[in-house]
């Protein structure tokens, strides 16, 4: 390719091809023609000397050359809007925008009740949206959904991500106020629950993909034992709500559990085995980390979730 005589405005055609899968809406989204967008991708493939997308049904398929270099691409051309765009000062009041948040619907209860007050205060004409996590791999729903702000268990991470710790997670056993199987055995809220009775009874597992194990089930097999799940449900308000009207128990995290306990009339007790609190973490593109509304968004999230940690490990 010839960068010298390579005209530029064909990157933001590629960089919406690679968005969109068809030349229609790339057109929409840039102002252009679809015979225009078709004409500019023929000269991309005659620069890159590559057929760049193929056609599968009513979708372009980006080819590995063009895959390869998607994120790299969008890189560059945001490095080059921000690098040409004069810097404005950032007032809250006269910003609108939306913020995209990826994350259980644990936060729809714990966040986004206090950051919607919060934001609707500050910064009226700011939407903020909660997604669900892409199962099983919860980066690619920064991708996926186009979210800005990813809430998720602490992992490894690419070098393409910032984080932030933000609190330990402990679970807590749950159960209806009245279960008479516990009422039974006299244990009180707040205590202990016995092994045997953990195990006797009924589980409600939270689980996005319907698997039948957790985090859980480990820490009884090195014991030798081993928990019943009745139910499984891909979000913890039904867990919350199928324990508050049976006779069965599950595990939550500490944090939900306080919050949630007197609207779903339902008790806490301490699980029988020892189980890690995993480390929730905020992570977000670095393409971002320096973008003014990303960093007083993101900032407004840590200081409602970082009190969350109180009486929990250190954060590192």
């Amino acid at each position: 390719m010839n960068f010298a005589t390579f005209d530029l405005n064909l990157l933001r055609v590629l960089d919406m091809l690679l968005r969109e899968g068809s030349t229609v809406k790339a057109g929409e989204r840039l102002g252009l023609s679809q015979s225009a967008v078709s004409g500019a991708l023929a000269r991309l493939r005659h620069a890159l000397q590559d057929p760049l997308f193929v056609r599968q049904g009513n979708r372009l398929v980006a080819t590995d050359f063009a895959r390869n270099i998607a994120r790299p691409l969008e890189d560059e051309l945001n490095r080059l809007q921000s690098l040409l765009s004069p810097a404005q000062p950032f007032d809250p009041a006269t910003e609108s925008g939306n913020f995209k948040i990826t994350g259980s619907d644990f936060f729809a209860d714990l966040l986004m009740p206090d950051l919607a007050a919060e934001i609707g205060q500050v910064a009226p004409d700011v939407r903020v949206q909660l997604v669900d996590l892409v199962p099983n791999d919860y980066l690619s729903s920064l991708e996926r959904y186009s979210a800005d702000l990813a809430l998720i268990p602490d992992q490894t991470l690419p070098d393409w991500i910032d984080s932030c710790p933000l609190f330990h997670s402990t679970f807590v056993t749950i159960a209806r106020r009245g279960n008479p199987q516990i009422a039974e055995s006299g244990i009180k809220p707040g205590a202990t629950l016995p092994l045997d009775l953990f195990c006797d009874l009924g589980h409600v597992l939270f689980s996005p993909e319907g698997n039948l194990g957790a985090m859980g089930d480990a820490a009884l097999e090195q014991v030798g034992r081993a928990r019943h799940v009745s139910v499984t449900l891909p979000v913890f308000s039904g867990v919350c709500r199928v324990v508050s009207n049976s006779d069965l128990i599950g595990l939550i995290p500490r944090q939900l559990a306080e919050r949630v306990c007197i609207q779903f009339g339902i008790d806490t007790y301490l699980p029988p085995i020892p189980l890690e609190p995993p480390l929730i973490i905020a992570c977000w593109h670095k393409r971002v980390s320096n973008a003014p509304f990303h960093a007083w968004m993101r900032n407004r999230v840590f200081d409602l979730l970082l009190p969350l940690n109180a009486g929990e490990a250190p954060l590192p």
